[in-house]
């Protein structure tokens, strides 16, 4: 491309502040613009790392408003990066607005790899990796049940991100929708001091986390539905 304007997508930790590459920083220092979900959660990163930097809101309630704005300064010459919370730019963040918008206007756009929860969950989990479906959030209620069907027929391994609020009842459904047996890993706080994963029947994860709590983000990886030609042990 020609055009010398661009978007950076940048990934951010996921937890650990530690868990960034050389690269991010030194484009987080360079651009002109940081283009943040939360200004108040990148502006810990950026401070941890000692970058001073123009920071500005972009996030899923005003996304649409910015994108015609923010396509017309990169245009102009400006040069930004996009980040989220934590993780992958796009990946059940905002970001594929900005990238829709970017690739018709002819703004060249790099993605820098990085963190993102559901890799090290899946890794981790001691179930299948090679394929597997990544859902996303599940959906808090209308539709959840038929989701929770077409995930209960999959021949891969699914990953879902869910609430910790939600996560009891998400299992019990699992469990009365595909059976008790049904193996389930579930990941929280990733990179965090108090991270665990717990690979076990419906029935084990369910009882460990109601006598336990629930607590910080969680990563939900449903095994694959079994058949008799071979196991779903993990």
């Amino acid at each position: 491309m020609e055009n010398a304007t661009r978007l950076y997508l940048v990934p951010t930790p996921i937890g650990n502040l530690e868990d960034i590459t050389l690269r991010a920083l030194r484009i987080l220092n360079e651009v002109d613009t940081i283009l943040a979900e939360d200004t108040r959660t990148t502006g810990v990163l950026l401070k941890h790392h000692n970058i001073n930097n123009d920071l500005k809101s972009y996030h899923i309630h005003n996304e649409r408003q910015q994108v015609q704005h923010i396509v017309d300064q990169l245009k102009e010459g400006k040069v930004m990066a996009l980040v989220s919370d934590a993780g992958t730019p796009g990946i059940s963040d905002p970001g594929f607005l900005i990238v829709r918008e970017c690739i018709k206007s002819g703004i060249q756009i790099e993605c820098l790899p990085g963190a993102t929860a559901f890799v090290p969950a899946i890794v981790k989990s001691g179930l299948p990796c090679d394929r597997f479906i990544f859902e996303g959030f599940l959906p808090h209620k209308k539709g959840k049940k038929t989701k929770l069907e077409m995930i209960s027929e999959s021949p891969v391994p699914v990953v879902c991100y869910e609430s910790p609020y939600r996560l009891l009842k998400t299992l019990h459904q699992i469990g009365d929708i595909m059976g008790k047996e049904r193996i389930v890993s579930v990941s929280r706080e990733l990179t965090k001091i108090y991270e665990e994963s717990i690979t076990n029947s419906v029935e084990e994860v369910l009882k460990y986390f109601e006598e336990k709590g629930v607590k910080g983000e969680i990563v939900l990886i449903v095994s694959a539905k079994p058949n008799k030609n071979k196991s779903n042990e993990p």
